[in-house]
């Protein structure tokens, strides 16, 4: 049985878009991302700016994947910070994303 090589990649390439290859830290698990106008009582710790693969051979992963998974790391990012929670302060591009860390009283 011959198999083709594009089929496989494709199949492969799939298999691993669906994939999530980010963890969120134990200690991060507390940490939110909210909208800029729930942080407006919050301490501003910092910024990052985070980035995963947003394609895979050559096929796009899928957004929402990539949109968890910077979430994921921006999550981690504020713990390490000593922040609580994330505000996206940018669209997503070519799988980065920018963050601003802030620290709220009581969440």
């Amino acid at each position: 049985m011959n198999i083709n090589k594009t089929g496989l990649i494709l199949f492969f390439s799939l298999i691993a878009s669906a994939c999530t290859w980010v963890e969120l830290k134990q200690e991060a698990n507390t940490v939110r991302v909210v909208s800029a106008e729930e942080a407006v009582n919050c301490k501003k710790m910092g910024s990052t700016t985070v980035s995963v693969k947003a394609d895979v051979a050559t096929f796009a992963r899928d957004e929402k994947k990539v949109r968890q998974e910077l979430e994921t790391l921006a999550r981690n990012s504020a713990f390490t910070m000593g922040g609580n929670v994330v505000v996206p302060v940018s669209e997503i591009n070519r799988g980065e994303q920018s963050f601003v860390i802030y620290a709220c009283p009581g969440k």
